[in-house]
């Protein structure tokens, strides 16, 4: 865990201090922000049509409009309980750093984060229970951890992080100016998003300082390694967004079936390039990808 050896440029610092007056400025109370009205408008989508995991598949041509509304429906719960997991996840890791040595800089900031980030897994989860009754349960695969340094132990942490926030604000940022969404479903992506953007911007930052660490301290071999092992995560997220259990709660018949064939559309292949291409070139642009 430890990173006493990070080094931390000006540049660094004054991007946090920044970062905190943001938060500052533009902190608002999330349990009087939102109006939660009685129900969500179930004749509208909850989810950007473009977003759908179907779209421009085969398969979305096997459904009638009826089952799309309902997998609007239940993909916008499946993101949502995803954030909320994520959420949850993160913050243990960033609780595990704060105020330890080598993180005095950041800290400052991790304060600021984990109220945000404590309120978006509030607001989220609130959505999925007033208006589907549930959360989906986390369906990550857990596997036994690895034994690598504590410096590249950090660098994956944070990057898997960013990589989960990036992809997500893809998805908040499209609802949140899809004027064809009911408002409720707007406000939570508009909200998130804003938010959002400083965490990403703070992790982008945090990410590369921690690569140069490891640079400093590994092989080139070791580093591709886990950009391998990162490329795969972005995978896994991917994956998760087909969910067996939207297709099912759609009443789409064979779940199980349905979900593999959309997987291996040419056109879900396309979706996720484009939805993970930021994601993507970000990690490009800090030399860890080729």
């Amino acid at each position: 865990m430890s990173a006493s050896t990070i080094e931390w440029t000006e540049e660094f610092t004054r991007a946090v201090q920044r970062l905190i007056d943001a938060s500052v400025d533009d902190y608002y109370n999330p349990y009087r922000t939102f109006e939660w009205p009685e129900s969500v408008e179930p004749a509208d989508l909850w989810m950007s049509r473009d977003l759908l995991s179907v779209h421009g598949t085969a398969m979305e041509r096997e459904l009638t409009p009826e089952q799309l509304l309902e997998l609007s429906r239940w993909e916008s719960v499946n993101l949502y309980s995803m954030i909320a997991h994520g959420i949850r996840e993160l913050l243990i890791e960033v609780m595990r750093r704060i105020h330890t040595p080598g993180y005095e800089i950041p800290t400052p900031y991790f304060h600021h984060f984990i109220g945000e980030e404590n309120e978006h897994m509030w607001f989220f989860a609130e959505f999925c229970l007033r208006y589907a009754g549930r959360i989906y349960p986390d369906r990550r695969m857990v596997f036994p951890a690895a034994e690598r340094s504590p410096e590249m132990n950090n660098f994956i942490v944070f990057s898997q992080i960013l990589i989960f926030e990036m992809i997500g604000d893809h998805y908040n940022a499209r609802m949140a100016s899809d004027e064809s969404l009911p408002e409720t479903v707007r406000a939570v992506n508009r909200i998130h998003h804003r938010d959002e953007s400083r965490h990403i911007a703070f992790g982008g930052q945090l990410v590369s300082a921690l690569l140069d660490e490891v640079r400093r301290k590994h092989t080139a071999e070791e580093v591709e390694e886990v950009a391998q092992y990162l490329r795969g995560y972005i995978d896994l997220i991917m994956q998760m967004l087909c969910s067996r259990d939207a297709y099912a709660d759609a009443g789409i018949p064979e779940p199980g079936r349905f979900r593999a064939a959309v997987m291996a559309d040419p056109a879900r292949a396309e979706a996720t390039a484009r939805i993970t291409r930021r994601t993507v070139n970000f990690y490009r642009r800090i030399g860890l990808f080729a």
